[in-house]
């Protein structure tokens, strides 16, 4: 069991739909946060809302090389980390032919390249019982057409995630794979590239959030989507 009361946490992507609820949810179980994004009105207004809880907040452009470690520099530096939770990301659609790599190379860089970054830059100070969760996506587990470099981003993270475990948990410290259905965060209306497709509805920010909540103080290490039927 994982007491977050006392404890620190990196919230990257604190200001996305998802991010904001778990940042809200970490904060009603006592834990100290930094939060870290790229809009500093949002992050000045969420760290408002949770008062006492923010520690720090931070702002940085996730595919610029230096910004994951500093994150977790700046973060570590107010107080000892005791876990990181990666929340952030862009998404594109259309067909693989009208891919540019502009498009292409954000894809990555902040869906896979960044959390990469900050569990190099974290692991080394992350203490025994500390935790890193990272939230891939169901795409990881069913790639879907118009999402093909997307869905490889996603399957990227859970793959890292795998190996990561494996070899950190020698330290006790535990990597949590996270991959919920499509949940209405608001992702799909501002993509990189191309238009959304007609999508179902989808999950609460808030269900979602209250749930991978529940799995870092429950000590679980893989949430595939049925977790969050």
């Amino acid at each position: 069991m994982t007491t977050l009361a006392g404890a620190h946490v990196l919230v990257v992507g604190a200001t996305g739909g998802l991010g904001a609820a778990i940042s809200r949810g970490l904060a009603a179980q006592g834990a100290a946060l930094t939060l870290a994004g790229r809009s500093s009105e949002r992050l000045t207004a969420l760290a408002a809302e949770l008062g006492d809880a923010v520690l720090d907040t931070a702002t940085g452009d996730l595919a610029a090389a230096g910004v994951p470690d500093r994150l977790v520099t700046r973060a570590h530096a107010a107080k000892p980390l005791t876990g990181v939770v990666f929340a952030a990301g862009v998404v594109a659609f259309g067909d693989i032919a009208d891919l540019d790599d502009d498009v292409l190379y954000r894809l990555f860089l902040v869906n896979l390249v960044a959390p990469i970054r900050i569990a190099r830059a974290a692991a080394p100070l992350l203490p025994a019982g500390g935790f890193l969760a990272n939230i891939s996506a169901v795409v990881a587990d069913h790639p879907m057409k118009g999402m093909a470099a997307y869905s490889a981003t996603k399957a990227g993270l859970t793959g890292f995630d795998k190996a990561a475990a494996a070899e950190l948990r020698r330290r006790q410290i535990r990597v949590l794979d996270i991959r919920p259905a499509h949940t209405e965060t608001g992702l799909a209306d501002h993509p990189i590239a191309g238009r959304s497709p007609r999508l179902p509805a989808g999950a609460s920010p808030e269900q979602v959030a209250a749930r991978i909540v529940r799995a870092i103080t429950d000590d679980e290490r893989d949430l595939p989507p049925s977790s969050f039927e």
